[in-house]
């Protein structure tokens, strides 16, 4: 192809809006695009443990060491105080009664509080468990 070909197909490019060079990708640090801090506690740590039901139907909560299970009504607020966070690991197992999808949103309220605000959502089955690991960190399966 002569150069007069190479510039009309340049401008043809130029006209469909299709770019002759290569889109450069500017690097970013993980600040800026990387979400919120994972929440953790002091392995080991006795914390404080309120869990919220904002949901229009009956939740249930049960600890898996524990046999039975306790009732969460719509609005209820459940406050458990000085339970140990890591040793041994705490975990808690939640659903709504009538098999609906749950979303949990966790927040760390201060250095000893852990609040789980229970929604309707998610993608099913939802959320279902809350632990705490070895390490501290608090996940939400």
């Amino acid at each position: 192809m002569n150069k007069l070909g190479w510039v009309t197909f340049g401008s043809l490019l130029c006209i469909l809006g299709i770019p002759i060079a290569p889109v450069s990708s500017m690097a970013q640090t993980c600040a800026s695009n990387c979400g919120p801090r994972p929440i953790q506690f002091i392995p080991g740590q006795v914390i404080n443990f309120q869990v919220i039901n904002r949901t229009a139907s009956l939740v249930l909560i049960q600890r898996p060491q524990e046999t039975g299970t306790v009732p969460l009504r719509p609005g209820q607020l459940l406050e458990v105080r000085g339970w140990s966070g890591t040793t041994p690991n705490l975990s808690i197992v939640f659903w709504d009664e009538t098999a609906l999808s749950l979303k949990a949103d966790i927040l760390k309220l201060d250095d000893h509080t852990l609040r789980v605000e229970l929604r309707p959502g998610g993608p099913p089955p939802g959320d279902r468990t809350l632990y705490i690991e070895n390490d501290g960190r608090v996940r939400v399966f």
